[in-house]
């Protein structure tokens, strides 16, 4: 059985740093390209990073573009969201999320539905 345990979030000042991390069970990460995910209260869930299988490749949504770094520890079957200058807007639920991918270069896709496994989520919230 697969399971995505994530850790890390909390409250924030805006300008600061967290950084999420998201551990993989029962199958190798790397058969995965990874991607990070965010729901805010009544709004659809978001991309926010993604992957590949060989760490090379990675996309970003432009909101997090510069202050977000994706990046994954295959020995420890783990991916991190390093996030600095936080802002308000960015107080969510954060998902991490693996798709099962044949390209060991592709970034993971920026549709949550081309994953098949999910973590629990991690709430992000950013005071002003």
């Amino acid at each position: 059985q697969v399971q995505l345990l994530q850790s890390g979030g909390g409250l924030v000042q805006a300008g600061g740093s967290l950084r999420l991390s998201c551990v993989i069970s029962g199958r190798s990460l790397r058969v995965h390209a990874m991607g990070w995910f965010r729901q805010a209260p009544g709004k659809e869930r978001e991309f926010v990073a993604s992957i590949s299988r060989s760490g090379e490749n990675r996309d970003y949504a432009d909101s997090v573009k510069g202050r977000f770094t994706i990046s994954r520890e295959d020995a420890r079957n783990a991916v991190y969201l390093q996030m600095n200058s936080l802002r308000p807007e960015d107080t969510a639920v954060y998902y991490c999320a693996a798709e099962l991918s044949s390209d060991y270069y592709a970034a993971g896709s920026r549709s949550p539905g081309q994953y098949e496994y999910s973590g629990q989520g991690t709430q992000v919230t950013v005071s002003s």
